[in-house]
């Protein structure tokens, strides 16, 4: 949640600090999460599981500390954590890469995000950025002194889509960057086959480089197939790409994820890598390095959320509200123009305080406000807890 802030003195004898992040306040998941609390509501907001990861994931770690591996670990990750990255990527989309070279564990995806611009914006240099956007984007890209370049996804009777015709306008001689993410938070959804020839035509020729936001890569519904970036070997060479073993196996406050780049450009990613974080709890690595010999925890996280989402869809069918696609990612979009004409930020609280049920209103993924009346509900969750918050929705 972005606002004016003014900038903190000190009564001591150290003078103002200018803020570097001057439009930034307290984010809207924290915003929300803590009415939710106070408000004893079903927490529909914030993006993490309510339920436990596999009893077997947490031995493996706990095996990995018992068995001393408890100081620090190569800076670019354990070796063999790397090389199951390495494999499963190959296996799944046809690209080698060399796990000594092109990939490097990351203390979560958002430091895996953050490390990427930092290492390739220069002052002045433009990103496109694709509203609406996980909220650590245009921050990160202010912060490495560059220019976030906005471009805002189209909505119609399909859902949301990427105007790539837009996309092509806004490159000009000082883009450096454009970020993708798909599967897509907030609005579950997913790149196809056509998009990826558009984002072809438009960096083919130029030194335009891509940060491939891909933490929801195991949650693609319907029969449908994750396009990620490293199918594609004429955007691979040119793109950094970045997922999240939290997303993949219910452990989001373990905050560890992986990018995957070419030589070139993981060189420059460690350069910046190993100052701002250095390397990733060692045990951690082991243990998920270990558990990643089973490929099924992956391999059916899509029917396992496939199954949630259905449930919530088929529950919210007796509402008010007007469902959104959702082919991907654990979100899914509702649009409240048939319950009330207040701000998504106000329905927010309205739904939160007075319903009992916490969602995200999506105008808080874009950079200055916009007002579509449409809110962002998460379902990787319990059940119980699915089916609580439908009762309550249901009311309204």
């Amino acid at each position: 949640m972005k606002r004016d802030s003014t900038v903190a003195t000190s009564d001591g004898g150290a003078g103002p600090l200018k803020s570097k992040l001057p439009r930034v306040g307290t984010t809207i998941f924290t915003v929300m999460s803590t009415l939710a609390s106070e408000k004893s509501a079903v927490n529909l907001g914030q993006g993490f599981p309510d339920f436990d990861c596999d009893p077997a994931l947490v031995n493996a770690v706990s095996d990995a500390m018992k068995n001393g591996f408890n100081q620090y670990p190569p800076m670019t990750g354990v070796p063999a954590l790397r090389q199951a990255i390495a494999a499963k990527i190959e296996k799944l989309y046809g690209h080698s890469y060399d796990p000594a070279t092109d990939i490097t564990v990351t203390a979560g995806a958002t430091q895996g995000l953050l490390t990427a611009i930092m290492c390739a914006v220069h002052p002045g240099d433009e990103v496109i950025v694709i509203e609406p956007a996980y909220d650590s984007y245009v921050p990160a890209i202010e912060l490495a002194g560059g220019k976030p370049v906005l471009v805002q996804m189209t909505l119609g009777a399909d859902g949301y889509a990427i105007p790539w015709d837009q996309i092509a306008a806004a490159v000009s001689p000082r883009t450096r960057m454009i970020m993708i993410n798909s599967p897509h938070n907030p609005t579950g959804s997913v790149l196809n086959l056509a998009d990826i020839e558009a984002l072809k035509d438009i960096v083919r020729g130029t030194d335009i480089l891509i940060l491939s936001d891909e933490v929801y890569e195991h949650m693609v519904y319907d029969g449908l197939r994750h396009e990620s970036i490293c199918r594609h070997p004429e955007l691979a060479e040119r793109a950094f790409i970045v997922s999240s073993f939290g997303k993949t196996y219910h452990v989001t406050g373990w905050k560890i994820g992986y990018v995957a780049a070419p030589p070139a450009l993981s060189a420059e990613f460690r350069k910046v890598h190993q100052y701002n974080i250095f390397t990733v709890n060692t045990p951690v690595q082991h243990g998920i390095a270990t558990y990643m010999q089973n490929p099924a925890p992956y391999l059916e996280l899509a029917a396992f959320y496939q199954r949630k989402r259905d449930l919530f869809r088929d529950g919210l069918k007796h509402t008010r509200f007007k469902l959104l696609p959702a082919d991907g990612t654990y979100f899914l979009c509702v649009d409240y123009s048939a319950i009330s004409a207040m701000s998504e930020a106000d329905f927010a609280v309205w739904l939160t305080s007075e319903i009992g049920v916490a969602a995200i209103p999506v105008s808080a993924f874009y950079d200055s406000p916009r007002e579509s009346g449409i809110v962002r509900f998460c379902f990787a969750k319990q059940d119980q807890t699915l089916q609580q918050a439908l009762q309550r929705l249901a009311k309204i």
